[in-house]
């Protein structure tokens, strides 16, 4: 399995200037490589191949015009050009029906003021004893190591984000070691004012990061709306935005991870439920609280780590009524406002909490557990097998082969 670790680097102002050429380099090749496959499509033509456009690379080197592309590695400028070959790759496939999850749009022209990342491969780039990492014409750049690396990287990637931040990317081969089986099991509820409610009566609270940082958004997007295009003051006015949002989505990520792995540790099977989050996002009054939790993210984390530690994770269908019946007898009590958090069944008298009947009845649906009183019948819905220790399937693998851990 492939895993990425992220490290933070803080390079000095000339290695900064000298990345900012890289990076620009690297934007250039990939804007005239996917300038001029576009132009042979509209001629009828088929895509060039990555030796061609690596060839055109090399005499483009020559010219007066692109001389300057010498200045930096060659490395991630043929890096550039394979990535750019397995985003239309990825897009062919989609169209085709060939690759599972949402479609994949075409290629993209690469921006200045976006995300700016350039590849070295294993050759590429050196781990020194100083702890530093040394990579050509640039030199030896500080690592911040939050965590020693199990392996040796197959490849490193430096990433500067719209805040002004520097990291470095390591992708390995590695075999995590499989925690002891246990016969625990556990239903997850998703909820807004409760962002996850488990079947043994636990509650967890988001930190909900944009919710806190609301005040100080609306302030600092008036601040660049009034800043006239092209001006420094614009541009900082940009980079105090682009912190806000950095730090925002580092604290919901932080959380996830730290959910996500502490439910893996404790139990065996993992049965979550499958939801619209698309089209709850419609709802006008819901879609600022619900992008705000990261549910799917929660989701996406919790499949990788159950294929990487040998866990059981289930996806039950999102029609099932788990809100609506009793986790004692099973009466359907029928749908129910969202402002009506506890109810009482008729039929067997129980008083329920909304969010942990709702939890208990995915679990019940997911055919791993009994209830308390051991009275509920089997669901008949089939659950949705997402991964079940070392007999996960092949595009499962290769789905969640890149982990990004922090």
């Amino acid at each position: 399995m492939k895993l990425r670790y992220r490290y933070r680097i803080y390079p000095t102002n000339r290695q900064k200037w000298q990345l900012a050429k890289l990076f620009g380099c690297c934007r250039v090749v990939w804007n005239d490589a996917l300038a001029f496959c576009q132009e042979q499509y509209k001629k009828g033509e088929k895509k060039p191949s990555h030796n061609e456009l690596s060839k055109m690379l090399t005499q483009a080197k020559k010219t007066e015009e692109k001389e300057w592309l010498t200045s930096v590695s060659s490395i991630p400028l043929q890096q550039i050009l394979k990535d750019l070959d397995q985003a239309y790759s990825n897009f062919f496939n989609s169209c085709k029906g060939q690759r599972k999850g949402q479609k994949v749009k075409s290629p993209r022209f690469k921006k200045r003021k976006s995300k700016q990342s350039a590849r070295f491969t294993e050759n590429g780039f050196q781990l020194r004893e100083n702890r530093q990492i040394y990579l050509p014409k640039i030199g030896e750049i500080e690592v911040i190591w939050s965590k020693e690396l199990p392996a040796t990287p197959s490849s490193a990637t430096i990433i500067k984000d719209s805040a002004d931040r520097y990291f470095v990317s390591f992708i390995f081969e590695v075999n995590p070691e499989q925690l002891p089986k246990n016969d625990n099991c556990v239903g997850i509820d998703l909820g807004i004012t409760v962002f996850a409610t488990l079947s043994n009566g636990e509650k967890i609270t988001s930190p909900k990061p944009l919710k806190k940082q609301m005040k100080r958004l609306r302030k600092l997007q008036r601040h660049l709306s009034r800043k006239q295009k092209g001006s420094k003051r614009r541009e900082i006015a940009r980079k105090k935005l682009a912190k806000v949002h950095a730090k925002i989505s580092d604290t919901r990520t932080d959380f996830i991870h730290k959910l996500s792995t502490k439910i893996i540790r404790e139990n065996q099977t993992i049965v979550l439920e499958d939801l619209n989050v698309s089209g709850m996002m419609k709802n006008r009054k819901l879609s600022r609280a619900i992008s705000d939790l990261g549910w799917r993210s929660l989701r996406t984390t919790l499949e990788a780590k159950s294929i990487m530690y040998g866990r059981d994770f289930q996806v039950i269908s999102r029609w099932e009524a788990t809100s609506q019946k009793c986790s004692c007898c099973g009466l359907n009590g029928g749908k129910k406002e969202l402002s009506v958090r506890e109810w009482t069944c008729l039929n067997c008298g129980e008083i329920h909490d909304r969010d942990i009947n709702a939890a208990i009845n995915i679990l019940v649906a997911g055919g791993q557990s009994e209830t308390l009183n051991g009275c509920r019948r089997k669901s008949k819905t089939v659950p949705k097998k997402i991964a079940i220790s070392s007999e996960a399937s092949t595009h499962q693998k290769d789905k969640f082969e890149q982990l990004s851990l922090f």
